[in-house]
């Protein structure tokens, strides 16, 4: 029968509308809602997911399409869906609890809770049915609505008693010192897989903050373990299925230990980090395939995520035709029918094609037919091996790459959630940033500025940031992420073009930032925003570094670069006041161990003065073409002596001047960029 769409159809997620023609009677996050469950007295039920999300798919197929779970549901409870995307801050609180009562989470997220919010119920996936010991949600829908009635008090009493742990959720003060950055990198040399790179065993996620942090630590200690780390990991992810070799791009994560095997969908954050982090190895490593990989995730963002108004979509499914990883996989007679002779003897080699299939199911570990490309060695040694000079194999290689990618290309694609995220969006400015000063690339920098002046034009409304773009409209109050991951992109993108106007804005929501967000370190909402149950301040970097910690690290260096040192101390305390968090495992904060390494160790500013600002941008530029992280760089103009007010005490001497200042204390002029190169070397 034809099924009529319930409200979240006028939703513009693309996660909700998924979800509109379920026979669930479902409401997004609002409060009618909740007057709803308060009214009818009945609890709500919250399913908490994201388009990408496989497992989402599956509890969608098996029970929300379902019409005996959708009347258990309607009758007995108000159901919910959020998309954790546009409110992070509603799946960061329930993730908690769900961390804390059961001890591990994921998604889809299950909650069960009061009209007023309370959860006495989390879990994630559960299947219609129990099977092998695990509870179907049938029975927990009909064992929770039958306590609701007759056992409420013991409900209550858990909500009361959840809701009092978050609100005790707090970390007490602590000075922090160098031992704890000695302290990280020991952490990461102990978890550091030594033969297939990356940390601990299977899942393996990228954790571009990871080795940034390790590329700073080598840079300041000269350690070459801390680099050898970078490299081996970066490498075997490149050559492992978790990368995409047809179309580039980096899938989700590795559900093996060898990077071989990925969960296929692809989020814009990942790629963003990555492009970044690729960018900084071939700064340190000068590495050729650290360069191109940068170049192909630039390309891959460009011609598959890039909207019409020049900011990125989130993400692409990894499900196609119903099935996940489809649209990537392939059978042995498919690539044989596609190449040429010798061409198939090469990728059958390089890729570890086999007739059977490489390609096992995730659940039950067998072939299914199909494989997936993946490299066991450097395209270097595959060249050696197979006897063709290095430049030889890569033409043949890019060959077989294009035939495949011109197939694939008409085949069903996964689906594309095409929502703008100010957060994701400000990760993209700076990877964009930094790739195009790194490898010299200016149209980069141009895809930069389009999506920064996109965002600062559809996503800033009254001085405040909006979170989500979606049909021609922004909505959403901004989080601190927003704010944070957007500062750090303008940082980047001022200093990859030198147009103050970037410089300003950063300064300017930097302050709204700290007025609005900070105490002793930053909320996730700001003071105008929702409160859901408790509001909370958070430290983790997960696979996304932390607003916190970013805040740290903006905040030293826009300190630095404009000369106000109170911007600093800010850094200094919002760091502290997570102390004991920090202190207790620093190796999962390696953004805020990055803020920590530049308050403790210091930067460097080099500021350039000349009549001619286009020369002084080209000199500017050509020196962050190597690895310098603890340096911001300034241009004096009209614009930035306004809002830096040390640059009047800097005049031009013949052509461009440079003036290096550390530890508040500035070096006699250079004109030569020779000698300046060797100093900033030996910093």
């Amino acid at each position: 029968r034809v099924r009529r769409p319930n409200r979240l159809i006028r939703e513009k997620s693309p996660y909700l509308r998924q979800h509109a023609y379920n026979p669930v009677d479902w409401f997004p996050w609002c409060e009618e809602a909740f007057e709803k469950a308060k009214r009818e007295d009945k609890p709500i039920f919250l399913s908490i997911g994201y388009s990408t999300c496989h497992w989402c798919h599956v509890m969608e197929k098996e029970s929300f399409e379902d019409e005996e779970i959708a009347e258990i549901l309607n009758t007995h409870y108000v159901p919910v869906k959020v998309d954790r995307e546009e409110r992070p801050d509603v799946d960061s609180l329930y993730m908690s609890v769900c961390q804390m009562m059961t001890g591990s989470g994921g998604w889809p997220l299950t909650v069960i809770m009061t009209p007023d919010k309370k959860p006495f119920f989390v879990g994630t996936y559960f299947p219609k049915e129990g099977r092998l010991g695990r509870p179907g949600l049938k029975d927990i829908l009909l064992g929770i609505a039958r306590a609701w009635k007759e056992n409420r008090d013991k409900l209550l009493e858990t909500a009361e008693k959840v809701v009092q742990l978050l609100k005790e959720e707090s970390t007490s003060k602590e000075e922090l010192g160098a031992e704890l950055l000695y302290r990280t990198f020991g952490e990461l040399f102990g978890s550091f897989d030594r033969e297939f790179g990356g940390f601990g065993t299977a899942p393996k996620f990228p954790i571009p903050h990871n080795l940034m942090f390790l590329m700073r630590y080598h840079r300041r200690t000269k350690n070459e373990k801390a680099l050898e780390i970078v490299r081996k990991t970066l490498i075997r992810m490149r050559l492992g299925g978790i990368w995409d070799h047809v179309g580039f791009g980096f899938h989700r994560y590795s559900t093996d230990r060898e990077w071989k095997l990925p969960h296929f969908e692809k989020m814009l954050y990942d790629n963003a980090l990555l492009l970044f982090t690729y960018a900084e190895a071939y700064q340190t490593t000068g590495e050729d395939l650290f360069r191109r990989t940068a170049e192909e995730i630039a390309e891959y963002l460009k011609r598959d995520m890039l909207s019409p108004e020049g900011a990125f979509y989130s993400a692409e499914d990894a499900d196609s035709e119903g099935e996940e990883g489809k649209f990537y996989t392939w059978t042995l007679e498919e690539v044989r029918d596609l190449l040429t002779e010798e061409e198939f003897r090469i990728a059958k080699t390089v890729f570890s094609l086999e007739e059977e299939g490489n390609y096992l199911e995730e659940a039950t570990k067998k072939k299914t037919g199909r494989n997936l490309l993946y490299m066991k060695k450097t395209p270097e040694e595959c060249a050696r091996e197979l006897g063709y000079s290095p430049e030889e194999f890569e033409r043949k290689l890019e060959s077989i790459r294009k035939k495949l990618f011109k197939a694939r290309e008409k085949r069903e694609r996964p689906l594309k959630d095409d929502k703008i995220l100010t957060d994701w969006n400000g990760l993209a400015i700076a990877g964009f940033s930094k790739a195009g000063v790194a490898l010299g690339r200016k149209d980069m920098v141009g895809t930069a500025k389009r999506c920064a002046d996109f965002i600062l034009s559809a996503m800033v409304k009254e001085g405040k940031l909006l979170h989500r773009y979606k049909d021609g409209s922004a909505e959403i109050e901004g989080f601190l992420e927003d704010y944070a991951y957007l500062i750090w992109g303008l940082v980047e993108l001022y200093m990859a073009t030198f147009e103050a106007k970037y410089l300003r804005k950063a300064l300017e929501l930097t302050e709204h930032t700290l007025k609005h967000f900070w105490e002793g370190g930053f909320f996730r909402t700001p003071d105008y925003g929702e409160v859901v149950l408790v509001r909370r301040k958070e430290i983790y970097d997960g696979a996304l570094p932390s607003g916190n910690s970013v805040m740290a690290f903006n905040l030293v260096r826009l300190g630095r670069l404009t000369g106000r040192e109170e911007l600093v101390k800010k850094a200094e305390e919002t760091l502290t006041s997570f102390g004991e968090d920090l202190k207790l495992l620093p190796s999962a904060h390696t953004f805020s161990m990055i803020a920590l390494d530049l308050i403790l160790n210091g930067t460097f500013e080099l500021v350039a003065v000349s009549r001619s600002k286009e020369e002084a941008t080209e000199e500017l530029l050509s020196l962050q073409r190597e690895f310098l992280p603890e340096g911001v760089f300034l241009i004096k103009d009209e614009e930035t002596e306004g809002m830096v007010p040390f640059l009047r005490d800097m005049p031009p001497k013949n052509g461009t001047t440079f003036y290096l200042c550390r530890g508040g204390a500035c070096e006699e002029p250079l004109t030569d960029p020779k000698i300046l190169r060797g100093k900033l070397r030996t910093s």
